[in-house]
């Protein structure tokens, strides 16, 4: 089952069952996902956009729901943050679960390795590679950091 179905069947669910927090969340990723939609129509995409796409729009929903509840827990409204949170936790049920910093770790030796990176001006390429391979499983700027070191120990 797609992604997008599977967002499609729980929005039902939430519907049916009456959750109004998780009816609100399901019905804003889709709001998004057919955004991304209509900009992939103008790019001659007619299918729409992929699941990689949508797992790009899942992270960063969730990232926006933690940043707003930081800021309402700055602020003194815990309420808010905990309703924040509790999305984000809904939109991460939909995410794969992400890599720790060990596996990061290796699978950036293994991708430098495998494209035979051998200084800084390979980077590109390698974290192009990892994102291509892990996408929505991995924090790309804990990547960065990893990749940054193993090219610079190569150079």
């Amino acid at each position: 089952m797609s992604l997008r179905d599977r967002i499609t069947d729980e929005l039902k669910s939430a519907l049916k069952a009456g959750d109004k927090t998780r009816l609100s969340t399901l019905r804003l990723i889709s709001a998004a996902i057919k955004d991304r939609d209509i900009a992939a129509r103008a790019e001659d995409r007619c299918a729409g956009c992929e699941d990689t796409e949508i797992m790009a729009i899942l992270q960063k929903l969730a990232k926006q729901r933690d940043e707003s509840a930081e800021t309402y827990e700055k602020a003194g409204r815990l309420d808010l943050a905990e309703a924040e949170r509790g999305e984000a936790e809904i939109v991460r049920e939909f995410l794969p679960k992400p890599m720790d910093s060990t596996e990061i770790e290796q699978a950036a030796q293994t991708v430098v390795s495998e494209l035979d990176a051998s200084g800084l001006k390979d980077m590109g390429r390698v974290m192009g590679e990892l994102k291509t391979r892990y996408a929505g499983r991995m924090d790309f700027g804990q990547a960065g950091a990893k990749v940054k070191t193993l090219l610079a120990g190569a150079a």
